[in-house]
């Protein structure tokens, strides 16, 4: 096949961005308790290229990620950009990983020994690089005690937050997660347990935020919370410095 990276194009009109997505690939993330988990995860990949550059196999891309195979964390992600932007002569390189984390210890049905939460990296480098992990917590409604015999209830439907962050220092992804919990949880501890309208969107933001703000590791984050309530839903964002 011939390859057409190198060859010269005169037209001088820039590809924004050009790339791979959706690719289904084993990975490892670092886990707490554990020390690594290994999960699936779904990646785009994608570069962007400058005018005199006619185009790039796309299989080049996989190639990069096939040799990280096996040994791909969040600490791998500065080296694969490193190498997406070489091997490919970017002039900036990204990459986007979304996979679901499972927490054992949390407080689910019988039926379930792990909590699972949907996450996502996103890396770019162009002079310097730049890493965003976003997570989904999902926020449920206080369980009422059951009473009698027959199938176990499920956690009470209310909505989710999303949180965007970048970091200063390390902050394992269980204690992520646990502080953003734990804001839930101190939020719905003031609110009366009045049904899924008891508890404002705007209200839970600041709280979850008024957290992120406190910790140390983050020096920045955005939030969306979200009501998702049968035929509309409301939310509220935030993003900020810490």
């Amino acid at each position: 096949m011939k390859d057409i990276q190198n060859q010269e194009d005169h037209r001088r009109i820039n590809i924004k961005k050009v790339g791979v997505k959706t690719i289904s690939y084993p990975v490892t993330v670092l886990d707490k308790a554990r020390s690594k988990q290994h999960t699936i995860a779904s990646v785009n990949m994608y570069v962007n290229l400058p005018h005199h550059f006619k185009g790039t196999h796309m299989s080049r891309f996989v190639e990069i990620l096939n040799r990280f195979h096996g040994a791909i964390d969040i600490g791998k992600f500065h080296y694969i950009l490193e190498e997406m932007k070489e091997k490919l002569e970017a002039e900036a390189a990204h990459i986007e990983m979304a996979f679901t984390y499972f927490l054992t210890g949390k407080e689910v049905p019988e039926t379930l020994k792990a909590s699972p939460y949907e996450c996502c990296m996103h890396g770019s480098l162009e002079v310097e690089n730049d890493l965003e992990f976003r997570v989904v917590v999902p926020v449920s409604l206080p369980l009422a005690e059951q009473k009698g015999q027959g199938l176990p209830r499920s956690l009470g439907h209310w909505g989710r937050a999303v949180a965007a962050v970048k970091f200063r220092n390390f902050i394992w992804i269980e204690d992520l997660i646990t502080l953003i919990e734990e804001a839930i949880d101190d939020e719905q501890s003031e609110t009366p347990a009045q049904g899924e309208n008891s508890m404002s969107v705007e209200s839970l933001t600041r709280r979850i935020a008024k957290s992120l703000k406190d910790e140390d590791a983050i020096k920045w984050f955005s939030l969306k919370v979200e009501n998702l309530a049968q035929g509309y839903s409301t939310f509220a964002a935030m993003e900020s410095l810490t």
